[in-house]
């Protein structure tokens, strides 16, 4: 037997977590939006894995929109509003943010057209190029081809539009003549 075979490994199973009854599962709703805000779908998936009966997790749901704990308009409103001010990501971005977090479609698209109203896309743009791209400011306007093409992909990760990401980039180029127009962009499908 060679040194490996008397190794011992203390393996312990995975604790499963303890079904809750509804009043347990409504105070595990209420820590969980203590610690951070969810939307209603997000939620209710959340509760889902620890409901002891799945009908508890709907009157928990229920429960905490009538005590106005949970509102999936003004969850999606701040979410959106957070997303553009404080990381600075343009309409596409804070939407599919939005949708990952199961907020309702028409919910979303709602808060996100409001918050982005009175907001210019090229400010946003030059906003988030300052922000999280000093270096292309830094040395005057860029010559390397990779470096643009960093920044357009950073451009459109962070939500900007095709049109509005090439027309701050070309402001960039020391020769935006060389950039190339991109094929248009599909519409979104509605979801």
């Amino acid at each position: 037997m060679g040194a490996s075979s008397k190794l011992q490994y203390n393996v312990q199973a995975r604790k499963t977590a303890r079904k809750l009854a509804e009043q347990e599962l409504f105070e595990y709703a209420v820590q969980c939006l203590g610690r951070r805000a969810f939307g209603a779908d997000e939620l209710g998936a959340k509760l889902r894995l620890r409901a002891a009966r799945a009908v508890d997790v709907e009157t928990t749901i229920a429960r905490l929109k009538d005590i106005g704990y949970l509102d999936d308009g003004r969850f999606a409103e701040n979410f959106a509003l957070n997303r553009a001010e404080n990381d600075g990501f343009g309409r596409m971005r804070v939407l599919s943010d939005l949708r990952a977090r199961r907020v309702p479609a028409k919910i979303a698209e709602k808060a996100v057209a409001h918050v982005f109203e009175d907001r210019s896309e090229t400010d946003q743009i030059e906003a988030f190029i300052d922000r999280k791209m000093p270096s292309l400011r830094a040395g005057g306007k860029v010559e390397d081809d990779r470096a643009l093409a960093r920044a357009w992909r950073r451009l459109r990760h962070a939500g900007f539009s095709s049109s509005g990401s090439l027309a701050a980039l070309k402001r960039l180029a020391k020769r935006p003549e060389l950039i190339e127009e991109p094929a248009e962009e599909p519409e979104e499908a509605e979801s």
